[in-house]
């Protein structure tokens, strides 16, 4: 046991980076289920137009994130080896990559939006009235890109030098925000006009603008060890850039193919039926992601505690603090299942409002989400050692040689040759996990990721 698990000092720094991260997860997703609670009383079709067009923020939200782990991995280390400059550097790639990204999602969202929608619904008998739903909400979201890359950046960095009370905060009073203005422009209370789902992306664009407005004023008043000093002007280590880039493009890589992965099987399981289809499946994830916040807080507090360890020069500690962590995630993948079981007494009082038909999908789909809990916090927790060290060969070799070889081809078998419906698509897919854990396993055994990156760069 005392190899296995580490001591109660070490697991309370642990609980306090996870947990202010967990509760500023749960409290987006709070949003994110509001959002669906207002939209779903408009009714089945109008759920499933919102949620086709989430798909493309989510895509986006992706994306950054995994910028940020990216460029994460070495603002970790270089806070670790209280290294300024390298955090600062840190923070430019996550800017410079976040800007490119901003254009496409721009495109996407308000020149080619019913283009792309269109491939969310192929086959789905009501696909017209949810496109016309979908491209209205779409072109909306585009105004919110800006104000959450900015949050996203400066949230995850703050997160990353262990300063995670504060985006908690922020966090809270946009929440607020957003579920008084979806009250006041979706129903049309207080004597607004009623949007509908209009007011939805109304309320959500106050909402992040709000967020984005309170974080840009506290590292302009509160210093932050990785904002460049006035004084300094904006500066890129293009050299550096580089080599932070040719790490961080294997994390892009593995998640993206996970987000294709998942557009992919939305896709498909949106043509197996009409608009209960769509809505069953979306308000399924709403409330999944009330338990899927122990992701975001366990792999935070595995990159900070071993990301410092490492940058540290402490390589034998990092590797028992693996052995730690790897332990702690059994025991909380079970926990969290049991959560996720209990998640579904909201079902009838959040969607009531849906078809039977969509609610009967929404608690089969969080019953079979529940059960995977241990399994995706394993192996999430697996994915964060290796990335810790720099080691992002792994998860791209991992997703890459699982997604490519077996989830997508057996995806497009089943939807062409069976009538399964989109509860079971979605189970065979997950199912592929266990041989990623696996593989994942064996790899993290050659200790690729025992590595300092604050020195020496040019050799890792």
């Amino acid at each position: 046991m005392r190899t296995k698990f580490g001591t109660l000092g070490f697991y309370k720094k642990a609980v306090w980076i996870a947990v202010p991260v967990m509760l500023q997860q749960l409290i987006q997703t709070m949003v994110s289920l509001i959002d669906n609670f207002m939209v779903a009383g408009l009714g089945d079709v109008k759920m499933s137009g919102v949620n086709i067009a989430g798909q493309i923020l989510f895509t986006l939200m992706v994306f950054m994130n995994t910028i940020c782990t990216a460029g994460g991995i070495y603002m970790t280390q270089y806070s670790g080896a209280g290294d300024r400059r390298g955090m600062r550097q840190a923070l430019m790639f996550k800017s410079v990559i976040a800007a490119g990204a901003f254009v496409f999602y721009i495109l996407a969202c308000m020149v080619f939006q019913r283009n792309i929608l269109s491939l969310m619904v192929i086959g789905n008998s009501q696909a017209q009235e949810i496109l016309d739903v979908g491209v209205e909400y779409m072109y909306l979201m585009g105004y919110i890109g800006a104000p959450m890359i900015i949050s996203t950046i400066l949230a995850s960095s703050m997160r990353e030098i262990g300063r995670v009370k504060v985006p908690l905060v922020i966090s809270v009073i946009a929440t607020l925000i957003n579920t008084f203005f979806n009250w006041v422009l979706i129903y049309g209370n207080l004597g607004a006009p009623r949007l509908e789902v209009r007011g939805a992306a109304y309320a959500t664009i106050i909402a992040r603008a709000a967020e984005a407005l309170m974080f840009i004023c506290y590292v302009s008043f509160v210093k932050q060890p990785f904002m460049p000093r006035l004084s300094e002007g904006i500066h890129i280590d293009w050299r550096l850039f580089g080599q932070i880039f040719r790490k961080g493009y294997l994390v892009l890589a593995s998640e993206m193919l996970w987000v294709i992965s998942e557009t992919v099987t939305t896709a498909l399981y949106n043509g197996r039926g009409g608009a209960d289809v769509v809505s069953g499946m979306a308000s399924s994830f709403a409330i999944a992601n009330l338990f899927f916040v122990a992701f975001s807080g366990i792999t935070t507090a595995t990159g900070v505690i071993i990301g410092k360890t490492l940058g540290e020069g402490n390589l034998e500690e990092a590797k028992r603090e693996k052995t730690w962590m790897l332990s702690a995630a059994i025991v909380f993948g079970f926990v969290m299942t049991v959560a996720g079981m209990l998640t579904t007494i909201l079902i009838p009082l959040v969607f009531g409002n849906l078809s039977e038909g969509a609610q009967s999908i929404c608690r089969q789909m969080v019953m079979m989400m529940a059960l995977f809990m241990p399994m995706w916090v394993y192996v999430n927790v697996q994915f964060a050692v290796s990335r810790a060290g720099g080691d992002t060969v792994m998860g791209a070799v991992v997703d890459g040689v699982w997604t490519l070889g077996l989830i997508l081809p057996g995806l497009f078998v089943l939807a062409r040759y069976t009538r399964i419906g989109p509860v079971k698509m979605y189970f065979a897919v997950k199912i592929v996990d266990i041989p990623k854990i696996m593989t994942a396993h064996f790899w993290l055994k050659k200790e690729r990721w025992v590595r300092n990156l604050t020195g020496g760069m040019d050799t890792v």
